[in-house]
């Protein structure tokens, strides 16, 4: 009876076949039960990984922007005919100004340019709203009955190719974009990050910002609610191009910057700097 059962086994052993599919992954077929090795090593680390995540108890927003004020910015990209740009800038000094002083609403012109280095022919406006969301809303109910804000958006729409804008917040430990005087130029630094990443990203950067204070340069810090989002925008303000690469190289002397750099260019999925030129009835001069 022993001798019958080992039999058995020994069959019901030779049955058993390893299939090859392809380069690195095979099957293991046993009495109609198929279990993919790298099937099996994907779920493990899934599962382990999912171990590890450090729930959040707060939207990174919340942790990340100035709580000591409600201010909610706009940043707007506008690609204009290049044939037409001299008329869109001047469009934009005439009428800009006369829009924001007599709507006497909760929002104000950080600062607007032309970018000169970077995408050509394009045209970088950024406000901030004192108030949030509300404000938002507040101004945009009201400058659709503005007239001259009307004549601005048509005519303007005459000129450009495409546009589009994004909502951001502060970060909390950057400096408060005010007005300056020139001649200066800027350059806005725009990273798009790896999801989940941007709490990573500003507990470095709340470090490394005090190594980019030395001539003043550091103008505002920002990050995406709505638009695309997980980006984030460096202002930054130089007297022309030889002194931002003077400032950028004597960071790299001070203790410290290259761990900044070290652990946050790893977050990053892709960059991009412009170099701008300020309008005349920018704050931003």
């Amino acid at each position: 009876m022993a001798f019958r059962v080992i039999q058995e086994l020994r069959v019901r052993i030779k049955r058993v076949v390893t299939v090859p599919v392809s380069y690195g992954q095979s099957f293991l077929v046993c009495r109609g039960l198929a279990l993919s090795s790298s099937s099996f090593k994907e779920d493990n680390w899934r599962t382990r990984f999912l171990r590890k995540v450090d729930p959040r108890k707060d939207a990174h927003s919340n942790l990340l922007a100035k709580r000591e004020t409600s201010n909610l910015y706009k940043i707007q990209f506008h690609n204009v005919k290049p044939e037409c740009l001299d008329a869109y800038n001047k469009l934009c000094a005439e009428l800009l100004p006369k829009i924001f002083s007599s709507s006497n609403l909760p929002y104000t012109l950080v600062g607007t340019w032309n970018t000169w280095y970077g995408e050509q022919d394009q045209a970088v406006h950024l406000w901030r709203y004192e108030g949030g969301y509300p404000a938002l809303t507040e101004v945009m109910n009201k400058l659709k009955k503005n007239t001259d804000f009307m004549e601005y958006r048509k005519e303007r729409s005459k000129m450009l190719l495409s546009r589009k804008n994004q909502l951001l917040l502060e970060f909390s430990f950057w400096n408060e974009p005010l007005p300056r005087t020139g001649p200066n130029i800027y350059e806005l630094r725009s990273y798009q990050l790896r999801p989940g990443t941007m709490i990573e990203w500003g507990n470095h950067w709340a470090r490394a910002i005090a190594f980019r204070q030395e001539n003043s340069e550091a103008v505002g810090g920002f990050f995406s609610q709505i638009g695309e989002l997980y980006m984030v925008h460096h202002l930054w303000a130089y007297r022309d191009l030889q002194s931002r690469e003077d400032t950028r190289n004597s960071a790299w002397q001070k203790d410290g910057w290259d761990e900044c750099v070290y652990y946050t260019v790893p977050l990053i999925q892709k960059m991009e700097s412009r170099i701008m030129i300020p309008q005349k009835n920018s704050p931003l001069q």
